[in-house]
């Protein structure tokens, strides 16, 4: 037969062979679910062909196949690359260089997804020394046929080249690197299983170091070498189990290599593992939510234990002669760790267990805790009981730990990530590792309660004043702030329970301040924190500020400053604490807004519609002033105006769209006018032309075309026929050359405005991958006003491209008028009210229509 066909039959049974193995090695898995034989099977298949594809080859005697990285360590997951070394004696000549291309050319012919070098002893060396990738991928050096001398030639000469000192400080700092990729959390709501903190990679850069040392080369013997208890290594080699089995149902459920736990196949994978959805509405709980949580259980575990091997690691490899310097009778600083007196400590003083930390935050300069007084605090957590609960010395602690100066933020952290702050506060470790499955959190619950006090701590601190200078000049001015940080611990401490998580945690937040005998006032104040710390966020992001009815319910929901100042400060760190894309300069504004008008509410001062008009009046003719205009140049616009207008803007707004329009007043043109928002964020856009229409969707139409996201619209129609709008819209390149963007947007609006094209047909803009994963279901509310002078339209929806386009063009078709918008972004949800009247809304029949088009206008 001649060769090439010899060739191809070998090719065309080899892949046979290969298919046929993974089947059968795959249906095995889905059958018992063991991903380590899984994984050893797929390898040893690899194997068998590999073996035969290089006898095929008949390279030289003195060659060898040795397999590296993963695929070296034994393990072969089932779309992950086959990494190979092809040792060589000398280099090659050009007979055995053809006979390796054709090798490897088969080698992808086969379907491997190979990650091949070519190699000599020498060179192998010189790469290892230059680059502690390839130093890591021989750690795991495994022959697979060839020349046994030529590979353990290799692994003599690199065992003798290994510095364990050096490759240890490699690779922590590599490992430092990637946690610093992945935001040094575990909690990633999107998680990958291999390289996130706490994840596979974290498990094998342990074996790697020990290994390099000398130390071991096993969970097993590393528990035998002394480095962990037997108890630690049973936990790390389960975790490591689970990681690999849900590593292996990534790839076979993607199809290809996929290491990430993305919202879009969470449930798909948590079905695989048995996991169902439970309960059902307010109630239900997903099958991903059981999957995560224990996922992120699992990386917690996975964390704290691979602390506690580094630091011990570390001792081994340098060891230090310190002298303990006492700190008081139970712990001492030792070479800059806390570290306690004896190994029983909390075995006989379990409230030691609060004191280390408490003794944390009293001497700052404690890098932490050494790894022996670590892992007696991780193996004794469990002495936290209801009668270690109960004990007024160590509720006194755990008070005295909030009140401390610094250093609070740091300890919480260390709390949670030994499961201290879990075991003291029960409800507390029912939300760890537990999602938020909505548009705007990406942190789980406990994460984002550990952020939101650490906003409020920051509030406190002179070098952080800068980011909120008018929080932090409020925390300056209030008595003991660290009852603000109890309320902060519990407003979502009752989430996933089902119903109104903040009527339940107030029930938590009073049994706590009753148990650690928090004065009646402060209790109070707590208790009203956690169930109203959602109130003032939808007030100013959802009502009318300029309705003196609104400001006064409010008002009277808060009652005095104190509390408003409270309910403010965690309003500020809650929304900043859900995620960094959901704050912005305008909700800032808002909420100081509302703030300083309720504070003037709450000191006497009458709030009513006609006080507010002459007060931004007055502000805004002083503004005049400074331009130089006349004395009466304001008049001929404000008596145009109504009430309203001058109600919802700004003085300083008022005084711009006043000078802009001096003397054209009865412009048969458009005036476009734009400058950079005064809040610090996006561009305000005023629009003054004669009524239309069709003007809104005109409008939207514009800024849809350009990609701009509308933050605020006040709509407005003079007595004399014009439209006077303004919007605040964002973009991301507005700071990179705004004076362009600027003169573009006066020209092109004016331009659109002036033309009167036919407008186009909305488009479907696609929604994001995260509005995908949780989809909403778009909701339409339309009610007559309290006055019974217009209607309220409400509408909720994932927000995409186009969205307040598509409305326009509906509220269009059936010829709504439009008075305000008020348009808000939580994340990925679109919550707008808008205030409109027309006909259509006077006939029940119309009405229903209106809604279903809007219905339809907010589906994708």
């Amino acid at each position: 037969m001649p060769a090439a066909a010899m060739k191809k039959d070998l090719r065309e049974q080899l892949k046979r062979q290969l298919k046929a193995d993974r089947q059968l090695v795959i249906a095995g898995f889905q059958a018992d679910g063991m991903p380590e034989k899984l994984l050893r099977n797929l390898r040893q298949s690899v194997d068998a062909v590999l073996t035969e594809a290089w006898h095929a080859a008949a390279l030289p005697d003195d060659t060898a196949l040795v397999g590296v990285g993963g695929y070296g360590r034994g393990e072969l997951f089932p779309h992950s690359d086959v990494d190979l070394l092809i040792l060589l004696a000398r280099a090659p000549d050009e007979s055995t260089r053809g006979k390796l291309e054709e090798l490897v050319q088969l080698l992808w012919d086969l379907g491997l997804e190979i990650g091949h070098s070519i190699r000599t002893v020498d060179e192998c060396m010189t790469e290892s020394q230059a680059d502690i990738t390839v130093q890591t991928s021989l750690l795991e050096a495994r022959l697979i046929c060839g020349d046994q001398p030529l590979f353990e030639e290799l692994q003599r000469r690199y065992d003798a080249a290994m510095d364990p000192q050096a490759f240890f400080h490699a690779k922590m700092l590599e490992m430092r690197q990637r946690h610093a990729k992945y935001e040094d959390t575990a909690f990633s709501l999107e998680p990958n299983c291999k390289e996130s903190p706490g994840g596979l990679r974290d498990l094998q850069v342990i074996l790697w170091m020990v290994k390099a040392a000398g130390l071991a080369n096993s969970w097993r013997t590393l528990a035998t070498s002394g480095l962990i208890t037997q108890t630690e290594a049973k936990q790390l080699m389960e975790k490591e189990r689970a990681f690999k089995d849900i590593r292996v149902r990534l790839h076979l459920h993607a199809g290809r290599r996929e290491d990430r736990l993305v919202f879009d196949v969470q449930t798909a994978i948590a079905e695989t593992l048995g996991f169902q959805a439970t309960g059902s509405g307010a109630n239900m709980r997903r099958a991903s939510e059981y999957l995560m949580q224990r996922y992120y259980w699992a990386a917690k575990t996975v964390t704290q234990l691979n602390t506690i091997l580094l630091q011990n690691i570390e001792e081994r490899l340098f060891p230090k002669s310190g002298v303990a310097v006492p700190i008081n009778a139970r712990f001492n600083e030792l070479n800059g760790f806390i570290d306690m007196n004896d190994d029983d400590t909390f075995e006989r003083t379990p409230s030691a267990m609060l004191e280390i930390f408490l003794l944390m935050t009293q001497n700052p300069a404690l890098k932490g805790m050494t790894s022996r007084t670590m892992r007696a605090l991780w193996h004794e957590r469990f002495k936290i009981d209801a009668g270690f609960r109960q004990d007024p010395v160590n509720r006194a602690l755990f008070l005295r730990i909030l009140q401390a100066p610094v250093g609070i933020i740091h300890t919480l952290r260390r709390m949670n990530d030994l499961s201290v702050l879990g075991r003291y506060l029960p409800n507390f470790r029912k939300i760890v590792g537990q999602m938020q499955h909505d548009l705007f959190h990406v942190y789980t619950v406990d994460q984002h309660i550990l952020m939101v006090v650490r906003n409020m701590r920051r509030f406190t601190m002179t070098e952080h004043a800068h980011e909120y200078p008018f929080c932090s000049q409020l925390m300056a001015n209030f008595a003991q702030p660290w009852v603000l940080y109890v309320g902060a611990l519990f407003h979502d401490i009752a989430k996933g329970r089902g119903g109104d998580h903040s009527k339940l945690g107030t029930v938590d937040a009073a049994q706590f301040c009753h148990d650690h005998g928090m004065s009646a006032e402060d209790t109070e104040l707590v208790v009203f924190l956690v169930e109203n710390h959602l109130t003032m966020s939808q007030v100013a992001q959802k009502q009318d500020l300029s309705d003196p009815d609104v400001i006064a319910a409010f008002a009277k929901v808060v009652g005095d400053e104190r509390h408003l100042t409270a309910l403010y400060l965690l309003t500020v760190a809650d929304i900043r604490g859900t995620s960094p894309k959901v704050w912005n300069a305008w909700k800032g504004k808002l909420l100081e807004d509302l703030y300083r008008i309720t504070l003037r509410v709450l000191g006497g001062e009458h709030h009513s519609a006609d006080s507010e008009l002459k007060n931004r009046q007055h502000e805004a003719l002083a503004t005049l002033r400074l331009y130089g205009l006349p004395p009466d140049a304001h008049e001929a616009l404000w008596k145009q105006l109504d009430v309203a207008y001058f109600l919802r803007h700004d003085a300083s707004d008022i005084a711009w769209e006043t000078r802009a329009l001096y003397n054209r007043m009865d412009s048969a043109q458009p005036v476009v006018k734009c400058r950079l928002a005064p809040i610090g964020e996006g561009l305000q856009i005023a629009v003054y032309v004669r009524d239309q229409a069709d003007l809104f969707a005109r409008i939207c139409s514009y800024f849809d075309r350009k990609n701009f996201s509308i933050l605020d619209a006040k709509i407005h129609t003079t007595h004399h026929g014009y439209a006077l709008d303004t919007f605040l819209v964002t973009e991301q390149n507005f700071a990179k050359s705004y004076r362009d963007i600027i003169s573009l947007i006066e020209h092109e609006l004016c331009e659109l405005l002036t033309s009167q094209t036919a407008l186009p047909a909305p488009g479907k803009g696609r929604l994001s991958r995260l509005s995908r994963s949780f989809p909403i279901q778009p909701t339409v509310d339309l009610r007559p006003d309290e006055r019974g002078q217009y209607y309220l339209l409400s509408v909720a929806a994932n927000d995409r491209t186009g969205l307040l386009y598509s409305i326009a063009n509906v509220l269009t078709k059936y010829k709504i008028n439009l008075h305000t918008a008020k348009v808000m972004t939580l994340g990925e949800r679109v919550e707008d009210v808008f205030l409109v009247d027309g006909a259509a809304l006077s006939n029940a029949r119309l009405q229903l229509q209106l809604e279903t088009d809007l219905l339809d206008a907010l589906k994708v």
